[in-house]
């Protein structure tokens, strides 16, 4: 029988299934790193205002510190930990490597998964307030803007927003392919 404080949640983090009997108070944040031990995402702020806990749900950034864990049955959740493709980087965090864009590397994994979410509100052509009238594309305003919930305290700064530009059409070629080949089935894990 089930806790009236704890539900049971199944969650896809990183293609793996898991079925986790959860406190109804935990976020998806605390989840990832104290029962998954998926550490990547950081507790900055723990108010959704720095960025340093972003990750992808349903293909969407959002901040983990926010959502309350027993919500998400069903859902796909994307950590830093899962952008690589086994032993090869994401194209995004090729580019952080290139450009140096981390010095003390704290909002780093909030900033790789904001940015793959923001790369793929622009191919799918969703306008943010620095979109143009040509509509939006991968440039360091539409950058700047659709990230400015990512906070970067160190300085590397202008390094993220090039490597994120830079990075932009090996981005959207990997995305095209993905969309071209046959989902795997995720694997099933308890937790």
């Amino acid at each position: 029988m089930l806790s009236t404080t704890a539900t049971e949640t199944v969650i896809e983090v990183n293609g793996a299934t898991h079925t986790l009997l959860l406190d109804n108070r935990c976020t998806l944040l605390d989840v990832l790193r104290e029962r998954l031990g998926l550490t990547g995402a950081k507790k900055g702020c723990d108010h959704g205002q720095c960025g340093a806990c972003t990750v992808l749900l349903d293909g969407r950034r959002v901040v983990s510190c926010l959502l309350l864990a027993v919500g998400l049955d069903g859902s796909r959740v994307v950590t830093v930990e899962g952008l690589a493709d086994g032993g090869t980087l994401h194209p995004l965090q090729e580019a952080f490597l290139a450009e140096d864009a981390f010095q003390c590397g704290f909002c780093t994994p909030g900033q790789l998964c904001s940015a793959v979410g923001a790369l793929a509100e622009i191919r799918e052509g969703r306008p943010g307030l620095a979109t143009g009238e040509d509509g939006p594309v991968p440039s360091p305003a539409e950058i700047r803007e659709r990230m400015s919930g990512n906070l970067c305290r160190c300085g590397a700064y202008p390094a993220i927003v090039r490597a994120v530009v830079g990075a932009a059409p090996a981005v959207a070629a990997r995305a095209e392919a993905a969309a071209l080949t046959p989902p795997s089935a995720p694997t099933g894990e308890a937790g």
